[in-house]
């Protein structure tokens, strides 16, 4: 059964467009009645971030669930990885994140978390379809048995306390400067006044949400607004988070971007040296860069490789018995104090390792040279171009010219209509001769 509503992150789309008031109540119905397990009073819990249409799911939302029975706790703007430490500390059966994450407000999502805070499986995930498509009028609560609904206070003080308690009791962030960008989105209370409680000298954008401007030029997916900052207020590092705030993008003292996969570097080797690791390894997607691999080779550490998505990555963390995994986009999984990827945790790692060793950013977040990457999309209207011969041959061929020297990755988008061709090496000339030449062949049959 292919999933009709489901993405790799929940269901995502335009509000209003495919995120309707309709949908939202019966996913609210759907998901209800499959986390109805035993006869105790079922409890919910509901955060979004700041979009505008976040009212109208976050009500519907509500309609659906105290119409089969569960009691409904709102939890207002919270980021994602605070949702799901909620749901399990709270006791919920289940948690819903209202959020399209990294996309600008045109567009909303709904994100589900299981009793003990981690995404649903593929199987759960279709049994709440399944209902979706179902009539369901007989499976409605009884009057008197009709879910109740409430905001809570105090949350925001929990999720603080929480990430604070990340850290080395003795550790302050006195003396640092820091520059924090929410994005203009869920996290846009809850960061600034937690750096500032561990003795930050801290200096907020992205903080004053209207509904419309979450993630607009600020945030992990537009770090330039973030690093002029930085450098304008001779800052010594800067912290970009999404909308949702379960990513995260650093800037060092002189404006420069560090990615996830230099953020998995530094923390893989800290851990590491303070016997911290559960195992000697990683786990990273596809797309983490060849000069990660080898950076961690050089400690005696390993890295298993996923397809994209922080899902994936948890996954196989969690079959294999890895504590550590992400994502080059910032998607950082911590699954000693996680079950997601938390941006504002996984900074705090990194701030640890600042403060213990003394050093400027630019030096601690700098643990190799990426080697040339690069990445091409081509758009096909109809058919299978990977099926094609000259496609197979060309990828072939590339793959034996950068034996042992790079890598190569041609995969589909799971999205879009798109072919997504990956090169990467010690010889960008190569590289990009490679990846034009599969390119090429990719364009023809797409033409064919």
């Amino acid at each position: 059964m292919s999933r009709k509503y489901f993405g790799t992150d929940g269901i995502r789309g335009r509000a209003n467009g495919l995120i309707t008031p309709e949908l939202a109540l019966k996913v609210g119905q759907a998901a209800g009645l499959v986390f109805q397990r035993g006869e105790h009073r079922h409890r919910v819990v509901i955060g979004k971030d700041t979009r505008l249409s976040g009212y109208m799911i976050e009500y519907a939302m509500v309609a659906g669930f105290t119409s089969v029975g569960m009691d409904v706790l709102l939890l207002g703007p919270m980021p994602t990885p605070a949702v799901a430490m909620l749901t399990k500390s709270m006791r919920a059966d289940l948690g819903v994140m209202i959020s399209a994450s990294h996309n600008l407000f045109e567009d909303n999502g709904i994100k589900l978390f299981g009793p003990q805070g981690f995404k649903l499986s593929d199987d759960v995930e279709k049994q709440i379809e399944q209902l979706l498509d179902e009539p369901i009028d007989r499976r409605l609560a009884q009057s008197a048995s009709l879910g109740r609904a409430r905001r809570i206070d105090g949350v925001h003080d929990r999720y603080i306390e929480f990430a604070k308690r990340t850290l080395p009791r003795e550790l302050s962030l006195d003396g640092l400067r820091v520059v924090i960008d929410c994005a203009h989105g869920a996290a846009y209370k809850v960061v600034p006044e937690a750096l500032w409680e561990l003795g930050a000298d801290v200096i907020a954008i992205g903080v004053e949400p209207d509904g419309f401007n979450i993630n607009k030029e600020c945030g992990s997916t537009s770090p330039e607004t973030l690093a002029k900052k930085v450098r304008e207020m001779r800052a010594d590092i800067g912290i970009a988070l999404d909308g949702d705030a379960d990513r995260v993008i650093l800037v060092d003292e002189r404006g420069h971007v560090v990615d996830g996969d230099q953020l998995l570097a530094v923390i893989a080797q800290s851990w590491k040296e303070d016997g911290r690791l559960a195992k000697p390894g990683i786990v990273a997607t596809v797309m983490s860069n060849l000069g990660l691999e080898r950076f961690l080779e050089g400690q005696g550490l390993g890295m298993i490789r996923t397809p994209v998505g922080d899902r994936y990555v948890l996954e196989q963390m969690l079959s294999q018995g890895y504590n550590l995994g992400g994502e080059p986009s910032g998607h950082i999984i911590l699954s000693d104090y996680a079950t997601t990827g938390d941006g504002f945790v996984a900074a705090l790692q990194v701030l640890a390792v600042v403060q213990k060793l003394r050093r400027p950013v630019s030096e601690v977040c700098h643990r190799f040279d990426p080697l040339p990457q690069i990445l091409k999309n081509v758009r096909y209207r109809s058919g299978k171009p990977l099926d094609h011969a000259e496609v197979k041959s060309a990828i072939m061929d590339g793959e034996n010219r950068l034996n042992g020297h790079g890598r190569l990755l041609v995969r589909s988008s799971g999205t879009e209509p798109v072919i997504r061709v990956m090169g990467e090496g010690d010889d960008r000339d190569l590289v990009e001769d490679v990846v034009d030449q599969i390119v090429n062949a990719l364009g023809h049959a797409a033409a064919a």
